[in-house]
């Protein structure tokens, strides 16, 4: 592929529709002491360095080599290969790479509906725009699936191009959060904690204890589970529970009470409350 290569892909009706396209997606290697950004881009997409830019979409900037900075109004943050940009739509910003080491890009811009839905999640925030992953080539080869995806631009393309950019972002949030982790004593006893609470889903668990026998403070514990499994530990436990509840509803003989007690919920009225409430139905209507 040439560099720089960029494209600015047709949008439909129906692309809107789905909930997430496409605007532009490209990549290019910018040589030490090359001017910054490459020419041929439209208006909207180009910038300065003196005026910086404001964009109306969400962008990713993968850099795979070299080293550079940006600059928002959060402040200023060193970008170094293997860095993720996170761009923001009506978030002014500025970003270039080091004079000395140029840097190579890869990147998508993309909108919809669907979109917001995803940046609701914490790692993706303008707060902190510059994510540090490291080189992953898997995640390389989703932007060249993108890449040639549009250029062929074959039908369905936006949304087959829009479920890579989905996965992309899965991959840097699991990236991040697992360096959270990785190595970690604590991630061995959060990891304990789940198995227990799978192994014991049949009985009220004590979480403060949990954690004291973990050797750990439970406030400590309670937001370090939450980091890592996304949920606090009592409704880890309970979301083990309903779907325990589910497969004995549809594949057991056994009453509603009966499968209550032994899921360890005090009275069946507050079992189907509490399923209804998780599950968005009632147990009885489910075994129907």
């Amino acid at each position: 592929m040439k560099h720089p290569f960029f494209n600015y892909p047709t949008i439909s009706p129906g692309d809107e529709d789905w909930g997430l396209y496409i605007n532009v997606a490209g990549s290019a290697v910018i040589l030490p002491e090359a001017g910054y950004p490459p020419l041929g881009h439209p208006n909207e997409y180009t910038f300065t360095w003196g005026k910086g830019r404001i964009l109306h979409e969400y962008q990713i900037l993968y850099i795979t080599n070299g080293s550079g900075v940006m600059e928002t109004k959060e402040g200023k943050f060193e970008i170094e290969s293997g860095s993720v940009l996170l761009l923001f739509p009506g978030i002014w910003h500025r970003y270039r790479p080091n004079i000395i080491t140029g840097w190579t890009e890869h990147y998508i811009g993309f909108n919809g509906d669907f979109t917001k839905n995803l940046y609701r999640n914490s790692v993706l925030n303008s707060q902190n725009p510059v994510l540090k992953i490291g080189f992953k080539e898997h995640l390389l080869k989703q932007f060249n699936d993108v890449f040639e995806l549009i250029s062929e631009g074959k039908p369905g393309y936006q949304q087959i191009s829009a479920g890579k950019a989905i996965y992309i972002l899965g991959e840097i949030i699991s990236i991040i959060k697992n360096n959270e982790f990785a190595g970690k004593d604590i991630e061995r006893k959060i990891r304990k904690a789940c198995v227990y609470m799978r192994e014991n889903f049949n009985v009220s668990l004590n979480m403060e204890k949990l954690a004291d026998e973990l050797n750990l403070g439970y406030s400590y514990f309670r937001r370090m589970f939450k980091n890592y499994t996304g949920l606090s530990p009592n409704q880890y436990h309970l979301q083990i529970k309903i779907k325990k509840a589910k497969e004995l509803i549809m594949n057991n003989e056994k009453s509603i009470k009966e499968i209550s007690n032994d899921l360890g919920f005090e009275t069946a009225q507050y079992f189907c409350r509490l399923y209804k409430k998780k599950a968005g139905t009632n147990p009885t209507d489910l075994r129907k």
